[in-house]
């Protein structure tokens, strides 16, 4: 028999396969504590539940855990890494970075990604399949067990493409903000999408409050087709339209994130071009020196991007530069998957 994930599981869905088990329903609550708040992944831990129902619990469920398959530190900022092993075998990574405010864990949401953006290292190594919910919420609770604290804030920019995994990642955040369990209010999660549109509206409907990215990387059809295949589905003005209604349906500012490349998107042409395309919008511009891959000749020059940013300026285009974290450690997603797909089999990796 299949046992059901546990973790991924809502509240309410608890309290039916609790009180099938022949339980009162409020001891669903105390599991969505003990998995949720108390961090507890043993059943035989969770002491203020009967020995009987800790044995149907066995029975019937699993924690799917997550393994460190390597850890690195950065010596410049702080900034960790993970290279978190799944329980079939598959590889995902976390980051954990440090800011002025706090701690924000960056996690993935998908093995591998299909959206073939051609300056990522996430896609080389091929998609593979969705994470569940629990796995992305052990991404958190795993690393902040690790770390010793809570994060400030989470991300949802790491391998994978979040709104191509719409309903694991919309219970992922019920989960992850719900009342009784770890609580922590969307309004400090980040969520970045490549632009499928059609998904851009089902959570503008949802109003759930958290931030949206976008990642644009230029203001040019054509361009944007070249290096990121989902323009020539979602073009850059259904995108625009999307982000518009985003915005006046959730009252909440859009950032755009720009991956500046050398002699792909950063002439004055193209700064001028941007602000035209945002001017009006409310939003905020997320200038990024591009990552090096090895597969890859995309570069960013040690001033283009703080070069670019003074051009939007001067158009009236608020934009800042991300600062680089971790740049010792190759902490971009995708690199140490991306290595760990060459030395093992992706899909039913080493045990």
């Amino acid at each position: 028999m299949d046992k059901t994930d546990i973790l991924s599981l809502s509240l309410e869905e608890l309290q039916d396969a609790v009180t099938a088990l022949g339980e009162k329903k409020f001891r669903a609550k105390q599991i969505f504590q003990w998995l949720h708040i108390k961090r507890v992944f043993d059943f035989d831990k969770m002491t203020d539940i009967s020995v009987q129902l800790r044995s149907a619990l066995k029975e019937n469920f699993c924690i799917n855990g997550l393994f460190v398959q390597k850890r690195l530190e950065s010596n410049i900022d702080n900034t960790v890494k993970y290279l978190y092993r799944l329980s079939d075998g598959n590889y995902v990574e976390t980051v954990l970075m440090e800011y002025s405010y706090g701690r924000s864990i960056c996690i993935s949401t998908q093995v591998g990604c299909k959206m073939g953006c051609r300056f990522c290292a996430s896609a080389i190594a091929g998609y593979v399949r969705d994470l569940t919910p629990s796995e992305m919420l052990m991404q958190i609770y795993q690393t902040e067990a690790d770390a010793g604290e809570r994060a400030a804030g989470i991300v949802l920019m790491g391998i994978g493409e979040p709104l191509d995994n719409f309903d694991n990642v919309m219970r992922f955040l019920e989960l992850l903000s719900h009342k009784d369990g770890n609580n922590l209010s969307l309004r400090h999660v980040s969520l970045s999408t490549c632009g499928l549109v059609p998904r851009i509206y089902a959570l503008a409907d949802m109003e759930l409050q958290l931030t949206l990215c976008i990642s644009l990387h230029s203001p040019d059809n054509e361009r944007r087709s070249e290096i990121m295949p989902v323009n020539r589905t979602y073009n850059i003005d259904r995108l625009i339209e999307a982000c518009r209604y985003y915005i006046d349906k959730t009252g909440r500012r859009i950032t755009f994130e720009y991956a500046v490349i050398d002699g792909v998107n950063s002439s004055p042409e193209d700064a001028g071009k941007l602000a035209d395309l945002l001017r009006g919008i409310n939003c905020h511009v997320n200038l990024i020196p591009v990552n090096k891959v090895k597969e890859r000749d995309f570069r960013t020059t040690r001033n283009g991007a703080a070069a670019f940013a003074a051009m939007l300026g001067k158009r009236g285009i608020n934009a800042t530069v991300r600062r680089t974290l971790g740049s010792d450690i190759e902490a971009a997603c995708g690199q140490l998957r991306r290595d760990a797909a060459k030395n093992d089999t992706i899909g039913g990796g080493k045990d």
